[in-house]
C-alpha cells in the first residue's frame, strides 16, 4: 500500500536557505514529502551554523536579535511555503510550520499577538503556526483558528495534553471564518520517552524503544475518535540517537491512516529507500494498557515522565532561541 493510498504523509523537520533554494524541491518532486515544519532549536541551528544567512544578516545591524531573526526566518517560510504551495491546493497537504518565541509559552495574548503577526508577514495560506500544548496555548490555538489560521499544536507528550488540544481545536474550528481552509495537527513527541526510559526498562528486562510509540499509539486513538477531519496527529521527535534502530524505526512503527510524520531528511531518506511497510496503528486499547501497567509495576509514574518532559522540551526550545538571539545581536 502506497503512502497516499492510506492517508499517510511524511514532512522534514528541516529548514535552512540553500537547502529551501535547492535540494528541497527534488524531494517534492519525487512526492516523498509533503509538508515541512521548523522549531526554534531547527532555526537555531540554521542560523549559527549557515554561511547562507551572513550576507542578509550584515544589512541588519541597526535591528534587535529578535527583529533579525524574523527578518530571517518569515524569508525562509515564505519560500518553503511558496515551493510547497502547488501540493497545498491539492489537498489536504503542503503546509509548513512556524513556532512562536518559546519564552510565550504562558502568555495567551503574547502568543496570539505574535502568531497573527508573523501569519501576516509571511502572506501565504499554507503556513500552520506552532503553539505549545501549554495552559495558554489552549486558548490560543482556540483563537487562531477562530481566525482562519491553521495550527500546529506542539510539544504534545501526554493523554490530557491531546485531549485538550482537541478540545481548543475544536472550539475554534467551530468559530472559524467561513473564507478559506482551516487545518490542524497535534504534534505527539516520540523518541524522547525512549532516551530516558530504556536504560531502566532493559535492567528490568523489558523490550526497550516501546514506550514512545504506544504512548503515541494511545494518543492517535483519542485523536482519531475525536472524528474531525481537518485535524490529524503528527508525529514529531522521530529521529533516532544511535546504532541500535534502524534509522525510519519511528516511521515505521507509527505507520497510521489520517496522520503526519515529521522527521530529519537522514531519517526520511532511510525510510523512502525500502519498501513501504503496511500499517502499525491502531493498536488494540489491551496491548496500550498492559504495557502502561507492566512498567507501573516497575515503579515508572507516567504522569511523572510526562511532566518531566513537558519542562525539558519546552526549555529546550528556549535555551535554542535564547543562544541563537544572542549569537546574532
Amino acid at each position: 500500500m502506497e503512502d497516499s493510498e492510506l492517508g499517510f504523509s511524511l514532512w522534514l523537520d528541516f529548514v535552512e536557505r540553500d537547502f529551501l533554494k535547492n535540494d528541497f524541491e527534488a524531494l517534492l518532486k519525487q512526492n516523498i514529502i509533503k509538508g515541512a515544519t521548523s522549531n526554534p532549536a531547527i532555526f537555531a541551528s540554521a542560523i549559527t551554523s549557515s554561511s547562507a544567512y551572513k550576507e542578509q544578516l550584515a544589512t541588519l545591524r541597526d535591528k534587535s536579535p529578535k527583529e533579525k531573526y524574523e527578518v530571517l526566518a518569515i524569508e525562509d517560510i515564505t519560500l518553503a511555503a511558496r515551493k510547497l504551495r502547488h501540493i497545498y491546493e491539492e489537498g489536504r497537504d503542503g503546509y509548513i510550520s512556524i513556532e512562536v518565541d518559546p519564552f510565550l509559552s504562558d502568555d495567551l495574548a503574547g502568543t496570539v499577538a505574535e502568531a497573527q503577526r508573523l501569519f501576516t508577514a509571511i502572506n501565504e495560506p499554507n503556513v500552520m503556526i506552532k503553539v505549545p500544548a501549554t495552559e495558554a496555548g489552549y486558548g490560543a490555538m482556540t483563537e487562531l483558528l477562530s481566525r482562519g489560521i491553521s495550527v500546529n499544536a506542539t510539544l504534545v507528550f501526554s493523554p490530557d495534553q491531546a485531549q485538550k488540544c482537541l478540545d481548543a481545536i475544536r472550539h475554534g474550528l467551530q468559530q472559524a471564518e467561513q473564507n478559506g481552509r482551516v487545518d490542524a495537527v497535534i504534534s505527539v513527541f516520540v523518541s524522547r520517552f525512549d532516551r530516558l526510559l530504556d536504560p531502566l526498562l532493559e535492567a528490568h528486562g523489558i523490550t526497550p524503544s516501546r514506550t514512545g510509540i504506544l504512548n503515541a499509539a494511545k494518543i492517535y486513538a483519542l485523536i482519531e475518535q475525536g472524528q474531525l477531519p481537518s485535524v490529524r496527529t503528527l508525529f514529531a521527535s522521530t529521529g533516532v540517537k544511535g546504532d541500535g534502530l534502524s534509522a525510519d524505526y519511528y516511521i515505521r512503527e507509527l505507520l497510521a491512516a489520517h496522520s503526519v510524520n515529521t522527521a530529519p531528511l537522514a531519517t526520511i531518506e532511510a525510510y523512502a529507500k525500502e519498501p513501504k511497510p503496511i500499517p502499525k496503528l491502531p493498536v488494540s486499547a489491551d496491548e496500550i494498557d498492559g504495557y502502561f501497567e507492566l512498567i507501573a509495576s516497575k515503579g515508572i509514574d507516567m504522569d511523572e515522565v510526562y511532566g518531566r518532559l513537558i519542562r525539558e522540551g519546552l526549555e529546550a526550545f528556549e535555551n535554542s532561541f535564547g543562544e541563537m538571539l544572542k549569537s546574532i545581536q
